[in-house]
């Protein structure tokens, strides 16, 4: 995929609508009350930019998932007027997405002001991307900014069906993205090593396929290394296993032996009869027949973290093990501070990854996190993400 992608500070927007492509999709309560306003935080720098260069804003993001019609639950009015009070001005919020206020407020929107649509979808269309929608969504701007990464894998209206009737360029938040995870694939700070975590070898199957032939060693943790683990005759015990998969572990550790590749996987696990947070972890190197592998054990971090020292660059992607449980996140926790420290290039792939760095504090010493989980994945397995693909190229 090309990286090499306009921005908004390559074209003119004086005076221009800008329909803007956001990705406000936050946590609420009960209430609707919002919990953490991260993702609507990181789309300022774009949003303030356009309006400083005189252009007139119209906002769009999806919330939740209402399945195609109209639900007051999910409707942007909290990320309205949170948005209004980082920015300092009022951010009015239309009623509908293509309908008549929409149309008439995106019409009325003056330089230097910003109205956001309902909803997006608020319509089947959306994820569909139907075209007439995508028109429809178009004919209220002069041009198209997104600004989603986390969206940005889907190809739906308001994230790749619009660049079809109206010229298309990224925000900040998309540019950073592709620019560290584009540097990282394409031209890596040697060694390039790859951090595998998480519960299924499937979801990263085209992920390691791809790294294979990019990285110099690939670490792998979480629940899915117990597949691989099998895969090599060695027992797991109850751990989490899939069966389909042995064939196709067995497959990448022989490509990564041809291509001389490190694939590095647990050789001490701290486990426990029954997936508990109360449960205390027992050490093992073999595991027993009714225990469970739940996170990498101390010998396990030990080798890691000496891998990690060889680094220029790492990309991580997955928890070691169950960290949400304190008696089973110190494998985590131990990568984390090991990469923290390594002085390598550190790209956390969104995700369980991205919720794990923060959570244990070691968030703002990573040189970046992704803001899209599903999207970074895509990335890494050197798919096209229809949200970039359909930018302009520089």
């Amino acid at each position: 995929m090309d990286y090499n992608k306009k921005t908004i500070e390559d074209i003119s927007l004086s005076g221009k609508k800008a329909l803007v492509r956001c990705d406000f999709n936050v946590p609420q309560d009960d209430s609707g009350r919002i919990t953490a306003d991260k993702r609507i935080v990181e789309s300022l720098p774009t949003l303030k930019y356009l309006l400083d260069q005189g252009a007139a804003v119209i906002a769009c993001s999806h919330l939740g998932r209402p399945k195609g019609e109209f639900n007051e639950k999910y409707s942007l009015a909290p990320v309205a007027t949170r948005l209004s009070e980082l920015l300092g001005i009022q951010v009015k919020l239309c009623r509908d997405v293509v309908g008549q206020d929409a149309q008439e407020k995106a019409a009325a929107v003056k330089p230097g002001e910003l109205v956001l649509l309902e909803n997006v979808r608020f319509h089947s269309e959306e994820t569909k991307n139907d075209p007439e929608f995508a028109k429809k969504l178009a004919s209220l701007a002069d041009v198209f900014v997104n600004d989603a990464f986390g969206t940005s894998h889907r190809a739906h209206a308001s994230t790749a069906g619009v660049a079809d009737y109206l010229p298309a360029v990224c925000g900040y938040l998309i540019q950073k993205e592709i620019k560290v995870m584009g540097q990282a694939l394409d031209n890596p700070k040697r060694d390039f090593i790859a951090i595998l975590g998480g519960a299924k070898v499937s979801d990263k199957i085209g992920v390691i396929n791809n790294l294979l032939e990019k990285t110099d060693a690939i670490i792998i943790g979480g629940a899915m290394a117990y597949t691989f683990i099998k895969a090599n005759s060695e027992p797991i015990g109850i751990s989490r296993c899939e069966e389909d998969k042995l064939d196709y572990a067995r497959e990448m550790m022989d490509k990564a032996r041809s291509k001389g590749v490190r694939f590095l996987l647990p050789v001490d696990h701290a486990c426990a009869e029954k997936f508990d947070a109360g449960a205390a972890p027992v050490v093992c190197k073999s595991i027993a027949d009714n225990m469970m592998g739940l996170d990498i054990g101390p010998e396990t971090i030990a080798l890691y973290s000496k891998e990690i020292e060889k680094a220029g660059t790492v990309v991580w992607n997955g928890p070691m093990g169950v960290f949400e449980f304190e008696s089973f996140a110190e494998g985590t926790r131990s990568i984390a501070r090991s990469l923290a420290e390594s002085g390598a290039v550190s790209i956390i792939g969104g995700g369980d990854s991205a919720a794990a760095a923060e959570q244990l504090g070691f968030a703002d010493k990573m040189t970046h996190i992704s803001t899209g989980g599903g999207a970074s994945l895509e990335l890494l397995e050197g798919l096209t993400l229809p949200g970039i693909a359909c930018l302009q190229g520089k």
